[in-house]
């Protein structure tokens, strides 16, 4: 099996529709990027929680974070992904633990394991190596 993306139009579909986003690999430090990216998807009026098991109990930069997934204390529309490609089949056990709707890693990041993961239990609405940054600019 090789994954593919879904139409752009499904994917722009995903953010219409998304009203709480969970950051996985969210970082406290301002200089990278799942620190940024979450501060953006704020400002466009999304709900952000932030999932890292360093931060877990903490607010950094006015996001409130997780240890885990399964944590986050409402309904997750997208968890976007900040961890490197072989931790993706980690990340896909804890989202199927959850009733999240979009898996999401970020552009570089992709694993046809993860992928397989999600499909074999009926979790089809996955997104790899794309920006949510980008994508919500080409809406703009």
């Amino acid at each position: 099996m090789h994954f593919e993306n879904p139409s752009q139009e499904t994917i722009f579909e995903y953010l219409d529709t998304a009203k709480v986003i969970a950051v996985v690999g969210y970082s406290e430090n301002p200089d990278k990027t799942s620190h940024q990216i979450a501060q953006l998807l704020k400002t466009k009026g999304y709900t952000v929680y932030g999932v890292n098991p360093k931060l877990g109990g903490q607010t950094v930069a006015g996001i409130q974070v997780f240890a885990a997934l399964a944590d986050v204390p409402e309904k997750i529309d997208i968890v976007d992904i900040f961890r490197r490609s072989e931790f993706l089949p980690q990340v896909a056990k804890e989202f199927l633990a959850t009733d999240a709707k979009v898996f999401w890693a970020q552009l570089g990041l992709s694993n046809e394991e993860a992928a397989q993961m999600l499909q074999d239990q009926g979790r089809n609405d996955i997104v790899m190596d794309r920006c949510i940054k980008i994508e919500l600019a080409k809406r703009a």
